[in-house]
């Protein structure tokens, strides 16, 4: 998936457009190093977020399985 995917799908939503729209050149490297572990906890929710839906969805098509 590219950025430009993401730019398409309107579940990314606006925040997420303008995150990868921002400009990044006014930033100090503390602060770029700041926002990377923002964003890798992010992706660690995400992450999260994903598996539990997995097991929900793992044990709904377990329940109805004839």
């Amino acid at each position: 998936m590219s950025f430009e995917d993401l730019e398409n799908n309107p579940a990314g939503g606006d925040s997420l457009h303008a995150l990868i729209r921002e400009d990044l050149d006014p930033y100090s490297v503390g602060d770029l190093e700041t926002r990377i572990a923002a964003l890798e906890a992010e992706i660690a929710r995400i992450k999260s977020a994903i598996a539990s839906k997995s097991s929900q969805r793992n044990a709904a098509d377990a329940l109805f399985k004839f």
